[in-house]
């Protein structure tokens, strides 16, 4: 049996998600917008992705409603819409379990709640005030699994320095 390519024969909440952000692209997009990644060009740069699948990947996320793509300083940016912020919780137990699977040296970011400065655990609770923060409470640095190699470009160095998610960066 041919696999299908989509999944609308399906009543299940998981299916409809995935038509959303199930393919290859799709997560890495959101999270390097978490990341503050807004830029088209830098999105190419950081994922070494082709222009095309880059458009029609931004392309359906905008249309969505996970990304909102808004004029900043002359170029286009491209931002999480509040849908696209309710992913947060997702992404980063994605992350764990790709850390827990996959690093011997531990995390490879770190995120700490701001307001109450400690770092949250792997279920992306604050061990201070017992919540679960957003996105746009939170600030990430290299964890000890982060790769040591030179940095392919200067977004992915800025990418190093601690910073507020949501947060554009630029070169």
């Amino acid at each position: 049996m041919a696999l299908g390519t989509d999944y609308s024969g399906q009543d299940c909440s998981l299916a409809k998600a995935l038509e959303v952000v199930g393919e290859r692209w799709s997560l890495l997009l959101v999270r390097d917008a978490f990341l503050g990644v807004t830029r088209f060009s830098d999105f190419r740069r950081r994922l070494d992705i082709s222009k095309a699948v880059l458009s029609q990947r931004l392309g359906s996320l905008v249309e969505a409603g996970v990304l909102e793509r808004r004029m900043h300083g002359g170029h286009d940016a491209y931002v999480l819409t509040p849908s696209g912020e309710a992913l947060w919780p997702a992404v980063h137990a994605l992350m764990r379990w790709g850390d827990a699977t996959t690093s011997t040296r531990g995390p490879r970011r770190l995120f700490r709640h701001v307001p109450c400065d400690a770092d949250v655990d792997v279920f992306g609770r604050c061990p201070v005030c017992g919540t679960t923060p957003p996105a746009a409470e939170l600030e990430t640095r290299p964890g000890p699994g982060a790769g040591t190699d030179p940095p392919a470009n200067p977004l992915s160095a800025r990418l190093r320095e601690p910073h507020r998610l949501l947060a554009p960066l630029r070169e």
